[in-house]
């Protein structure tokens, strides 16, 4: 009797600590191509970087000010973020961190040999493409590892 009460209790314990991962709302459709959009914005206002400094300046300040807002809004719609480091996320959601961080070198490397190579529109474009792209594999992949953890806690 007492080990079931345990195993009972495990389970409740593994159940409370995959909360913060798998109970919120799903991101919404148009998150990855804002993602996107900022990401190139970014790269965008170096355009202005030598041009003129007030611009570039004032430039990345409303695309930080619009990073800003957004986190803000993510933050009252989910309630509470899972943030890297604080605590530890179940194992399929583990394994989609690890992708998701492999991903990003991948994409970093990629915008930053094109805004290199074809200066800052062209890597403001690759960047657009590959972030939205890469978001758009990263929540597909969350949603599932998500699902699986929910099947296997009950």
């Amino acid at each position: 009797m007492e080990s079931v009460e345990a195993r009972d209790q495990l389970i409740l314990v593994e159940r409370s600590a995959a909360a913060p991962y798998v109970q919120y709302p799903p991101t919404p459709w148009w998150y990855p191509p804002v993602v996107g959009a900022w990401t190139a914005a970014l790269i965008g206002a170096f355009a202005w970087y030598r041009v003129n400094g007030a611009m570039f300046f004032a430039s990345l300040a409303i695309v930080l000010a619009a990073e800003g807002w957004f986190l803000a809004w993510m933050r009252r719609r989910h309630g509470a973020l899972p943030m890297l480091g604080h605590g530890r996320p179940p194992a399929e959601i583990g394994s989609v961190y690890r992708g998701y961080f492999a991903g990003l070198a991948v994409v970093v490397v990629v915008v930053a040999a094109a805004w290199w190579l074809g200066g800052v529109p062209v890597g403001a474009a690759v960047a657009f493409v590959a972030v939205t792209a890469g978001i758009a594999l990263y929540e597909r992949k969350y949603a599932a590892a998500a699902a699986k953890v929910r099947d296997r806690l009950g």
